[in-house]
């Protein structure tokens, strides 16, 4: 069964980087054909897809944030990351690490992802 662990700071000052990881357990993040999404969701606002990693090292934007997204990994840790730079409070949001075998590019449905972390709020407040 794989496993997805989000991890970071809860609080994060204006202008600031966000930083988060993700954890996976019970497979790796180099399978084949499998992609490693960050996606987030903001107070009265739906799933939006943040970017994704694939098992090749390729790296895949959301082009509304791509200028401000940086995604990772570290394959001998089984970790990926996200970076968000220049963070406001409209950045505000629970933040969850994902697991799909096709890149959606958006969040049609839950389903479409097949493991999820449990998320982590991320708060961008002074």
């Amino acid at each position: 069964q794989v496993q997805l662990q989000e991890s970071g700071p809860g609080l994060v000052k204006p202008s600031q980087t966000l930083s988060l990881t993700c954890t996976v357990s019970g497979g790796s993040i180099t399978t084949s054909l499998t992609y490693w999404n960050w996606i987030r969701q903001s107070p009265g606002k739906g799933l939006e897809w943040m970017g994704a990693i694939n098992y090749g090292g390729n790296s895949y934007y959301n082009s509304a944030l791509k200028s401000r997204t940086s995604i990772a990994r570290d394959t001998s840790r089984n970790q990926f990351t996200l970076e968000l730079s220049s963070v406001t409070p409209e950045d505000t949001a629970v933040y969850f690490c994902a697991r799909s075998t096709a890149l959606y590019f958006r969040v049609n449905a839950r389903d479409d992802y097949d493991y999820w972390g449990q998320g982590t709020q991320v708060t961008v407040s002074s």
